[in-house]
């Protein structure tokens, strides 16, 4: 299913699924299990974390991942732990990644009521690698023009040597939770009186001027992306 399916039908799509995992237990009223604002979460951010099992020992690989219709992707050398390869040994191997978004500092009258305003998304599945060289290309090339809009078409073409020597997984967008904490501080009304300032810091992220390197010519034009919001 294509991403432009999805989202033209977003008032039917069903919730993330509640399970023993998902169901969020303390601070219950920040959990939300509204899909839409999880593939929004997943499409702005760029970094992941992946924590899988390698020879019994819970390992936490950060990477960058991108969305295609209901699946999570990410990408890495093909030989690489966070990446499920037919015989590796680590086929039907769980994972849970998490992506978190930092939204702005709480400031309150006490240290107990600081916070951070915030978006955390988990999600919980059993990895399905990409073995079909055409679809990991064009799974590639949506990675690569989320990061950087049109730039595949510019890049010298992928040689097969490469292809073969990238992994691409997925899992399912499904079983998930997404905990959210947004507004101001909530002081203990003994508290609104004393002489502290209180509110939020907002936290804003943007790509910087694109710095070219010493092979680029005065006609090729510099990216566009380094002004804008991410």
């Amino acid at each position: 299913m294509s991403d432009e399916s999805v989202m033209s039908d977003q008032n039917s799509m069903p919730d993330l699924k509640v399970t023993g995992r998902t169901k969020i237990k303390r601070g219950a009223n920040r959990a939300s299990f509204d899909r839409k604002a999880a593939y929004a979460l997943i499409d702005h951010s760029v970094v992941c974390h992946l924590a899988h099992l390698v020879e019994g020992h819970v390992v936490v690989t950060p990477t960058c991942h991108w969305r295609e219709g209901d699946h999570l992707y990410w990408h890495g050398h093909r030989l690489a732990r966070n990446v499920v390869s037919p015989g590796q040994g680590r086929g039907n191997t769980e994972v849970s990644i998490n992506i978190c978004a930092l939204d702005g500092l709480v400031l309150a009258r006490s240290a107990f009521h600081h916070s951070v305003n915030y978006r955390s998304l988990t999600l919980f599945g059993i990895p399905e690698e990409i073995t079909n060289d055409e679809q990991k290309a064009l799974h590639l090339e949506r990675f690569v023009d989320k990061l950087y809009p049109g730039r595949w078409a510019q890049l010298r073409p992928m040689t097969r040597q490469e292809l073969a020597a990238t992994g691409v997984s997925r899992i399912p967008i499904n079983e998930a939770s997404l905990k959210v904490r947004s507004g101001m501080p909530v002081d203990d009304e003994a508290d609104l009186d004393w002489p502290a300032w209180a509110g939020v810091v907002p936290r804003e992220s943007i790509w910087g001027k694109a710095l070219p390197d010493s092979h680029v010519t005065k006609e090729q034009e510099r990216p566009v992306l380094g002004e804008g919001l991410f």
